[in-house]
C-alpha cells in the first residue's frame, strides 16, 4: 500500500494483477490471505480505471474470486464491470437479477450475453429490457427462454422489426404471441407510404384486413389445448371474434377453436358446446348461436353452415370448405326476401370461396410448371 501511493498507474495496474492471481493460486496462510484480501479491497478505490480493470480480469472468471469484491466491480464503469458481470460464475440468479433492475441498458446487455442464462434472469431481461437488450438474450443459445418471457416481450416489443423477425422464427412462441406479432406487422405495413403508394390507401387496407383474417384462421386450426384459451382470450381482448372470423373458421372446419371461441363468448363448458354443434337440433343450435351473442338473423346462417359441416365431415368425397360455401350461397341467394346482416355474411363466405378458389388455381399451376421442368 505505501508503494502504491507512489507507484505510476500502470505499475499498480501489474500489481493488481498480479496480486489477484496470487490470491488464486498461491499457497498462502491464513494471514497473508487476509492482508491481500484487504489490499484488494483497499484497490478497489483506486482512482485509475485500469487499476480497477486488472483486478476485475484477474477475479472475473473464477469462483475462488472473493464474493464482495465482485459485487463491488459489477457496478464500476462498464468496461471494468463487463469484466465480471458477463463471465463470474459467483453472481447468482438473484444477483443478476437486481443487477438488471437496479443498471442500465449497457448492465442488462452484459448479462444477456452470459454463457448462461437462466429462466428467471431471462424472465427480468424480457419484463424490464429494452430492444437491443432483449435482442442480445434472443440471439444468445445459453438463453433459457420460456414461452411466458416470448409472449411479454411480444407485448412490449411488438413494433420492432428485429424482435419480430426473432420471435416469429422460435417455434415455441405462443400463438397469441404470435397473433400480436403479425396485427403489428400489418400495421406497419398499412402505415408504409411505399404500399399506400402502390396500393391506394383503401385497397392496401382491405387487403391486410384479409391477409390479417386469413393468418388468424390458419393459427386458430394449430392451436393445441395448451394455446387455445391464451388464444382465444387475447383475440377476445382485440375484438376479432367477430361473426365474419367465427363463419371464416366454421367453413374452414377450424372445429376446436370454433367451439372453443363459442365456449367464450356464450360462457357455456366447452363440452356441453361440442355436443350440441355435433348432436344438437336446430334450435338448440340456434339458442348456443344466440347465448353467443349473435343476433337471431345471423344465427340463422350459422345454423345452416353447422348443419352442413356435419353433413361434409362425414361425406368421403367432401370437398370441405368449397362444398359448405356453395351450398350456404345458393340456399340464402334463392331466398326471396334475406336480412341485411346474412346478405353481408354471405357476401363474406361467397368472397372466400373466391379466394380459396384463386389460391387452389395458382397451386395446380405451379405443380404443373415444376412437373413440366
Amino acid at each position: 500500500m505505501r508503494w502504491a501511493e507512489k507507484a505510476k498507474a500502470s505499475e499498480r495496474a501489474k500489481a493488481a494483477n498480479a496480486l489477484g492471481r496470487a490470491y488464486l493460486h498461491s499457497t498462502m496462510d491464513a494471514h497473508e490471505r487476509q492482508a491481500a484480501l484487504l489490499a484488494m479491497t483497499w484497490l478497489l478505490d483506486d482512482p485509475s480505471p485500469k487499476v480497477r480493470l486488472a483486478l476485475a480480469q484477474a477475479l472475473g472468471g473464477t469462483e475462488q474470486a472473493p464474493r464482495a469484491l465482485i459485487l463491488s466491480l459489477c457496478l464500476d464503469q462498464p468496461e471494468i464491470a463487463a469484466e465480471v458481470i458477463g463471465r463470474s460464475p459467483i453472481l447468482s440468479d438473484i444477483d443478476l437479477v437486481d443487477l438488471a433492475a437496479r443498471g442500465d441498458g449497457v448492465t442488462r446487455a452484459l448479462i444477456a450475453s452470459r454463457y448462461v442464462l437462466t429462466q428467471p434472469v431471462c424472465a427480468a431481461i424480457a419484463e424490464i429490457g429494452d430492444e437491443a437488450e432483449i435482442e442480445i438474450m434472443l440471439a444468445n443459445p445459453g438463453a433459457i427462454v420460456t414461452r411466458h418471457s416470448l409472449r411479454r416481450i411480444a407485448e412490449r416489443h411488438a413494433g420492432s422489426a428485429i424482435l419480430r423477425d426473432m420471435l416469429l422464427e422460435r417455434e415455441e412462441l405462443p400463438l397469441d404471441a404470435r397473433h400480436r406479432l403479425a396485427l403489428s406487422l400489418s400495421e406497419a405495413l398499412g402505415d408504409s407510404d411505399l404500399v399506400r403508394n402502390i396500393l391506394g390507401a383503401r385497397r392496401s387496407e382491405r387487403l391486410l384486413r384479409e391477409a390479417c383474417e386469413e393468418a388468424t384462421v390458419a393459427l386458430a386450426g394449430i392451436a393445441d389445448a395448451s394455446d387455445m384459451d391464451n388464444l382465444i382470450d387475447h383475440l377476445a381482448e382485440q375484438e376479432f371474434l367477430t361473426p365474419a372470423f367465427l363463419m371464416q373458421a366454421l367453413c374452414l372446419g377450424k372445429i376446436d377453436f370454433f367451439a372453443a371461441a363459442v365456449s367464450h363468448l356464450s360462457s357455456l363448458q366447452e363440452k356441453r358446446v361440442r355436443s350440441i354443434l355435433a348432436d344438437g337440433r336446430w334450435h338448440a343450435i340456434r339458442a348456443l348461436y344466440e347465448a353467443a351473442g349473435l343476433a337471431r338473423e345471423m344465427s340463422e346462417v350459422f345454423v345452416e353452415a353447422t348443419l352442413e359441416w356435419r353433413r361434409q365431415s362425414v361425406d368421403p368425397h367432401s370437398t370441405g370448405f368449397s362444398a359448405i360455401a356453395t351450398r350456404l350461397v345458393d340456399r340464402f341467394r334463392s331466398r326471396k326476401t334475406i336480412g341485411e346482416l346474412s346478405s353481408q355474411l354471405i357476401d363474406m363466405v361467397e368472397r372466400l370461396h373466391f379466394v380459396e378458389q384463386r389460391q387452389s388455381a395458382r397451386a395446380y399451376a405451379s405443380f404443373l410448371t415444376v412437373e413440366a421442368a
